[in-house]
């Protein structure tokens, strides 16, 4: 699919695109926009969710955790759904439950009961991500695919904005219940949207029909993706790049801000805020440059993990008792390119597999990035506790994961290179042997 070279018109059997595919996938874009400001509502609640349910730095995280284990053991049943029931039904699906677990994370009155809600929320959201990228794989061409997906993202990444500048707000203005049931609101307003709308692809492009589909072709479509390179450095690209600024986008970035900076909510507000705006423009950036430069995918992963490397050890080791603001604001801005860093991780999966593997092999790729965030957030919320607040110790295990990711992506990289060569071989010397 994405062997043609370069520069190619529309491929033989690839979707038109156009209007009507925008049209289309902008409902499907719109279900995964309310999902994020549902997923990332907690991140400007932390402080309130503490005091109104009384609960430690572990108890905190427990929240974000169990959301993101939901999440990220969803990635492949989700893949295999899309890939067997198409993408309405499995984005109607995520609309309900998501929907469901902001409501009843606005009227719970205990920890156990919010905690519940959240993980019928990271269930929902789970479907949502996937759906989106297959929906712009049928309707979009395939040369198209790093834009659509970078786009994708950063719309995602409006919807963080939502959380950090409207649900904030709203937090302080009307109270905890009426918030967040009102903002449980939208996630309706999408679902009678998808149900109207949307439809899983163009005329004239249906999938293969697949006969019966038990436990062995679940078992196949794990393992041929899993067997293929680019899946694997796409879930490992995924892991190092996208979890320091999720962790402090999802969880703890207010805290660290407010209580190890000193600054106030409404400063440490407006770097969470740049964190989003920086990834927005970040990701029309590379989404631009790996459309026209697919050697630049590695590049530009490792590159974000070393810039991210680099200022998170300058802000942690800042001599003085806190970092200055210009320091802070570097931060945040680099951390903003970690979201379209991990988008290139399905630039990596999305070759390596057939159509009919797509949904698996983004769900495969998907968990990686969300396994280091649950993994980050368990670790940061234990150091806190054991060391008494101290945020230099806790946001250190952040280098641990990305040491490991880094020396897998490098372990893997001559492989995938191999592998897209042999590909790209094999498309021309079909392209060669087609009749005119």
């Amino acid at each position: 699919m994405s062997s043609a070279a370069p520069g190619k018109s529309v491929l033989p059997g690839d979707p038109p695109g156009g209007r009507r595919a925008t049209a289309v996938w902008s409902v499907g874009v719109a279900v995964y926009f309310v999902a994020v400001i549902f997923r990332t509502s907690l991140g400007v609640a932390g402080l309130d969710a503490a005091d109104r349910f009384h609960v430690n730095a572990s108890a905190l995280s427990t929240f974000s955790i169990l959301q993101l284990l939901v999440y990220a053991g969803m990635q492949i049943p989700v893949g295999l759904l899309v890939d067997r029931l198409g993408t309405k039904k499995v984005l109607g699906i995520g609309a309900v439950l998501f929907t469901a677990g902001q409501l009843g994370f606005a009227l719970s009155p205990t920890y156990g009961t919010a905690l519940a809600s959240r993980a019928l929320l990271g269930c929902g959201d789970a479907m949502t991500f996937i759906s989106v990228l297959r929906l712009g794989t049928r309707w979009f061409p395939a040369r198209r695919g790093p834009l659509v997906g970078q786009l994708a993202g950063l719309v995602g990444m409006a919807g963080n904005l939502v959380s950090t500048l409207v649900l904030a707000r709203l937090l302080h203005g009307i109270g905890w219940t009426a918030a967040f049931a009102g903002s449980a609101l939208a996630g309706v307003v999408v679902l009678v949207l998808l149900v109207l709308f949307l439809k899983d692809h163009p005329e004239g492009h249906e999938p293969e029909p697949v006969g019966h589909r038990g436990a062995a072709y679940v078992r196949r479509q794990i393992a041929a993706s899993w067997r293929e390179p680019g899946t694997r450095m796409g879930l490992w690209v995924h892991f190092t790049t996208q979890f320091p600024a999720m962790v402090f986008l999802l969880l703890w970035g207010m805290p660290f801000l407010v209580e190890a900076q000193g600054l106030s909510r409404g400063t440490a507000g407006g770097l969470l805020t740049l964190v989003v705006l920086s990834n927005m423009t970040v990701g029309l950036v590379y989404g631009q440059i790996i459309a026209r430069h697919h050697g630049a995918r590695l590049p530009l992963a490792l590159g974000t993990v070393g810039a991210t490397a680099a200022l998170w050890a300058a802000t942690l080791a800042y001599p003085a008792e806190h970092a200055p603001m210009w320091l802070l604001v570097v931060l945040c801005a680099v951390l903003g390119a970690c979201g379209p860093a991990s988008m290139i991780g399905f630039d990596f999966a999305r070759p390596a597999n057939p159509a009919e593997r797509q949904g698996t092999a983004s769900g495969i790729t998907n968990m990686g990035g969300f396994v280091a965030s649950m993994t980050t957030l368990l670790a940061v919320g234990v150091l806190l506790d054991a060391t008494g607040d101290d945020y230099s110790v806790a946001f250190s295990s952040v280098f641990v994961l990305q040491a490991l990711g880094v020396t897998q992506i490098l372990r893997l990289r001559r492989r995938v290179a191999r592998r897209e060569r042999e590909r790209l071989v094999a498309g021309r010397v079909e392209a060669v042997h087609v009749p005119a």
